[in-house]
């Protein structure tokens, strides 16, 4: 009987990482910090609002926050317009999960501005609540992890979205007008939340932050844990609403190439500060950009 094994086999040169590709090397975290703070510029407030294309819709300026007394994000600055989306990428630990959690008011805030447009003026929305964020800003927070109550139906779940509503007919309005965006879920309203599947519970709650109707898509790692047709899903859901309805998206992504290829901004975050900007294409075409975070 002969041994299909083979016996002596060696070890092959490339690397396969979480991203698209393969590499040829495998560095630790610790040296992505250490070759991205080398790689960090001095962006001026210029570039910024440059890439931002005119009136900023929402703005960060001269951020220090983070958690307890501990600051994890130094003089952090951000500007996005009506309808654009921002990517934000960078090692383990950048700090780009914080500033979601910083602009929906889940952070300590020890100084610096953060501001929004509402009723056309430009609004200090730095010491809101999170539910004034939602309810009075239009900000929405889509969290990474998976927030559905599996053991309640997909029409509760949505309902669930809709609870700063003024009454529960406001909130089976927006939660109708879901339903008949997305087919998908329509068609298992009164089914529980866990019998979807991978894709379908993202594509839930991405919609459960909808019921609300916000201007403003807070979105982390929405690629987390999905088989690649479920990845294509989500972001085609993405572009939807951010070139049919006008969203303005804010976004973490841990799949640097998709986030990039989506997005019209991308930041590169090391260490809490602000290393690298640009439009998407542009951090895409970045030799740097590639070899630390692209996996080629």
């Amino acid at each position: 009987m002969t041994n299909d094994i083979p016996q002596n086999k060696t070890k092959p040169e490339s690397s396969f990482g979480y991203h698209d590709g393969e590499v040829e090397s495998v560095i630790s975290v610790d040296d992505v910090n250490r070759q991205a703070q080398e790689l960090a510029e001095t962006i001026g407030e210029e570039k910024i609002a440059g890439l931002s294309r005119g009136e900023p819709f929402l703005k960060i300026e001269g951020l220090h926050a983070g958690y307890g007394k501990m600051e994890i994000l130094h003089d952090f600055n951000l500007q996005v317009g009506k309808g654009q989306s921002l990517c934000m990428i960078g090692p383990n630990g950048a700090g780009k999960s914080t500033v979601l959690h910083s602009i929906f008011g889940f952070t300590n805030i020890f100084s610096g501005q953060i501001m929004t447009r509402i009723g056309g003026s430009e609004t200090a929305i730095t010491k809101m609540s999170s539910n004034q964020k939602l309810k009075v800003a239009g900000i929405s927070y889509i969290l990474q992890d998976n927030s559905v109550f599996p053991d309640m139906t997909v029409e509760e779940n949505l309902m669930m979205g809709g609870y700063l509503k003024e009454n529960t007919d406001a909130a089976r309005q927006s939660t109708e007008k879901i339903f008949e965006k997305y087919d998908r879920l329509k068609a298992r309203r009164n089914k529980p939340a866990k019998v979807l599947s991978g894709g379908e519970r993202r594509l839930l709650e991405i919609s459960r932050a909808l019921v609300m109707e916000p201007s403003i898509l807070l979105v982390d790692e929405p690629s987390i844990g999905l088989e690649p047709r479920f990845i294509d899903m989500v972001f085609e859901i993405l572009d939807d609403l951010q070139h049919n309805e006008g969203k303005t998206i804010i976004m973490v992504e841990q799949n640097a190439k998709k986030g990039l290829e989506f997005c019209d901004i991308g930041y590169v975050l090391v260490s809490g500060n602000l290393a690298m900007a640009g439009s998407g294409d542009e951090l895409l075409a970045n030799p740097d950009v590639g070899r630390l975070f692209l996996g080629g």
